[in-house]
């Protein structure tokens, strides 16, 4: 009886979810304007929120950016809360291919619940195509998920925002990075140092990222709290990893 109360409750608040979604949408019809979506929205139970955990300001940088790449095909590495992966469905085309890896249990953020699969598919807009796996972004089983759900076409964007150790976000790099297409994007997130959090290595790999590619790197680092999101336009020559 409590799982099918549970079960209701759930499936009640994740209708209202989409609703509230949809009538935000209708009010910004733009993409520039739908930015504010995920900041605004307000749910109820395991669908109380979507506002990414980052700086909006930086996020916002980032959104318009990728606002003007417009992507057929867009990878997110650690999705928790949904709010960036709105955001990437946004940008991208009518008729994207949007693929998400989040690990269950994951310590940075991610594990959402199951019951909000469904709510994440509804960003995706009539022509989209929402893939989203539950699953560790290092197992060569996720990376081979990766490409069956791209057919093998090369990635236009890519965003890595899972593991944060300097191991594992380095592991999400090198094994996705050479996904993306000639002059797509790679975002990571966490690119500022941050001291008072040891685990939080991103800082390490960025640097590393920009020596080696100092003329197609870019960071947006905001007032306030700033936490840095580091872009990398791959080089037409593709992605130097030895």
């Amino acid at each position: 009886m409590r799982k099918l109360i549970y079960d209701l409750m759930a499936n009640a608040h994740r209708n209202a979810a989409i609703r509230q979604i949809r009538d935000l949408e209708s009010k910004l019809p733009s993409p520039a304007s739908r930015f504010a979506v995920p900041f605004v929205f307000k749910g109820q139970g395991h669908f109380r929120k979507i506002k990414p955990k980052q700086n909006p300001t930086e996020i916002e940088a980032m959104y318009h950016t990728l606002c003007d790449l417009k992507p057929q095909r867009v990878l997110e590495i650690g999705t928790a809360r949904g709010g960036s992966l709105y955001l990437w469905s946004q940008a991208a085309t009518d008729d994207a291919t949007l693929v998400s890896v989040d690990l269950p249990g994951g310590d940075y953020g991610g594990a959402y619940p199951d019951c909000r699969t469904p709510f994440y598919q509804s960003f995706a807009r009539p022509e989209q195509t929402m893939h989203l796996h539950r699953a560790d972004s290092h197992q060569p089983a996720s990376l081979d998920l990766v490409k069956q759900d791209f057919g093998d076409q090369p990635i236009d964007y890519a965003f890595i925002d899972g593991d944060h150790l300097y191991e594992g976000v380095k592991q999400d790099f090198e094994m996705y990075g050479p996904l993306v297409r000639p002059g797509g994007l790679i975002g990571f997130h966490d690119t500022q140092p941050r001291p008072q959090q040891p685990t939080i290595q991103v800082d390490r790999l960025w640097r590393e990222i920009v020596e080696r590619y100092p003329d197609h790197t870019q960071e947006f680092v905001g007032p306030g709290r700033a936490i840095g999101i580091g872009l990398l336009r791959v080089p037409e020559t593709g992605l130097q990893l030895t």
